[in-house]
């Protein structure tokens, strides 16, 4: 029998706090450690280019971005294999 995945809200609620981690509890470790070395880079390209009057959000558009692709993409997958683990699951 194959371990359940996590729960996708679970997932969710992670991947809002912690960037890359609900693909890591996706078992996707180094997708998440992508997401994050985009989410730094392109937070800081707009950091070093953004007009001085820009607001904070406004400054790190590029990382929250990419951190909000991430979110989507880790809620994604594990409401897929969510989906799916319990389809396959033996019913009693």
């Amino acid at each position: 029998m194959t371990k359940s995945p996590f729960n996708p809200y679970l997932v969710l609620a992670v991947a809002v706090v912690l960037p890359g981690v609900g693909q890591v509890l996706n078992r996707q470790p180094v997708r998440g450690l992508i997401f994050v070395f985009f989410i730094v880079l392109l937070g800081g390209f707009t950091l070093k280019t953004a007009a001085p009057d820009v607001s904070v959000v406004g400054k790190f558009a590029g990382g929250l971005f990419v951190w909000a692709m991430a979110i989507h993409d880790a809620y994604k997958t594990a409401r897929i294999r969510h989906t799916i683990w319990r389809y396959n699951a033996p019913q009693p």
